[in-house]
């Protein structure tokens, strides 16, 4: 047995009351985790927001006001046991990533591009564009298959996230060794003492789309 989320009662024009119920809401997550985690009921664990590509992957950031809480432990639980369950209520082969939120937004923005492991975050409050920065072999996480997991986490922060890809030095010398050899008529420029070649980059950006199922903390409350 499912649980439904009720996401709207509308009255027709014959005076019918019909209950819309959703699977796909991002407020179920909500509702599931407010089930299963006492401490969010309690109003020791908060959630800051949730978003969610159904079947493939939500993102909930979650915090505590109360010192010497761990919200994210709290949520999954011992031996994952709580988010477990939550998963196991949604009927999907769905990747829950438990996010700490943070006031920072670049701290914030780095958690929420889970499970990628961020080099760099520059962000801009004004224009709420922020440079990310990953090495080539994080590329991957961070995107996620079909620009997901971007999506979701510039949902998330309320940020457009541009991924700005960093090769390694190795990489970086074997790419130009391979150009130079391809290319023999090509040269490079000669770099005096101290100089260094700038890292080669790819860059790839998600904005915060409308599209993408979300609920933030004002939402939440009027939920619960």
């Amino acid at each position: 047995m499912y649980t439904l989320y009720i996401k709207e009662i509308v009255e027709d024009e014959h005076g019918n009351n019909p209950i819309i119920l959703s699977r796909t809401a991002p407020e179920l997550v909500y509702e599931l985790f407010k089930k299963e985690v006492p401490e969010i009921a309690g109003d020791t664990v908060f959630i800051k927001g949730v978003v969610r590509e159904p079947g493939e992957r939500t993102k909930i950031a979650v915090y505590s006001k109360q010192a010497g809480v761990d919200p994210v432990g709290a949520c999954v639980g011992q031996k994952g046991i709580r988010v477990k369950a939550v998963n196991d209520d949604l009927g999907l082969d769905e990747k829950i990533d438990i996010i700490q939120y943070n006031e920072d937004d670049a701290l914030f923005i780095r958690e929420a591009l889970s499970p990628a492991k961020v080099k760099d975050v520059e962000v801009d409050k004004k224009t709420k564009v922020a440079k990310v920065t990953v090495d080539e072999e994080q590329a991957p996480l961070a995107i996620g298959k079909h620009g997901i997991n971007v999506n979701l986490a510039s949902k998330l922060t309320g940020y457009q996230l541009d991924i700005i890809q960093e090769q390694s030095d190795q990489a970086a010398v074997s790419h130009k060794e391979e150009i130079s050899q391809d290319a023999p008529q090509a040269t490079e420029p000669v770099l005096s003492e101290g100089e260094d070649t700038a890292p080669v980059t790819e860059e790839a950006t998600a904005t915060p789309s409308e599209e993408t199922p979300s609920v933030t903390e004002e939402v939440s409350e009027e939920a619960a």
